[in-house]
This record gives structure tokens, C-alpha cells and sequence, in this order.
């Protein structure tokens, strides 16, 4: 009973994270040109990584939560907990070293 709850609050929250930073989305422009094993080695080992470690951070800014209200840098918290690896791991193109979406190539 407390891991699904524990699992459902874990969930909600990443929901509402991914929710919250869809803004993130229209982040700076990358001019990068990744190779193919830069690419595979993202998707393979990279993202999965990240994508945990935001969950984890996640988990931990909302245990941490009361603690950094009172302390007065929960914003810092967040910041660092969760909008750094969910800027890594979503608002990044494939391959590349800096957070930003991939800039379209417009033909005229």
C-alpha cells in the first residue's frame, strides 16, 4: 500500500514537472553537429541516466521541500533538483553537449 502510494506521488510530480517545463521547449538554439556514435551513446546510455536523475531529484526536492521553504531557496532547489536534469534530458537534441532545441533548417 505505501509503495504504490509513494509510487503514484512520484509520478504525479514528474507529471506536473513535464507539465511545468513544456516551456522549456522554445529554449536557445543549438548550432551543433553530432556524429552517430555521439547520437547512439545519447539514446543508449545518456538519457536513461538523466531521465532518472531528474526523477530522483524529483523525489528529493519534494521530500526536501519544507526544509528549503524555511531555509528560503526553494526556487534555488528547484532549479538545481529538477529544472537542470529535465533541461538535459528534454530540451536537448540528440547528440548534443548544450541544452536548446535544434535549429530547422528553412530552404527557400
Amino acid at each position: 500500500m505505501m509503495y504504490k502510494r509513494l509510487s503514484h506521488t512520484l509520478l504525479t510530480a514528474l507529471a506536473a514537472c513535464l507539465i511545468g517545463f513544456s516551456s522549456l521547449a522554445h529554449a536557445q538554439a543549438v548550432e551543433e553537429k553530432p556524429s552517430a556514435l555521439a547520437m547512439t551513446t545519447d539514446a543508449v546510455l545518456i538519457r536513461p541516466v538523466l531521465l532518472a536523475t531528474t526523477v530522483v531529484g524529483t523525489a528529493v526536492y519534494i521530500v526536501s521541500l519544507p526544509f528549503s521553504l524555511l531555509g528560503g531557496n526553494a526556487a534555488e532547489a528547484g532549479e538545481v533538483l529538477v529544472k537542470g536534469p529535465a533541461e538535459a534530458t528534454f530540451v536537448r537534441c540528440l547528440g548534443c553537449t548544450n541544452s536548446g532545441r535544434k535549429q530547422a533548417v528553412v530552404s527557400e
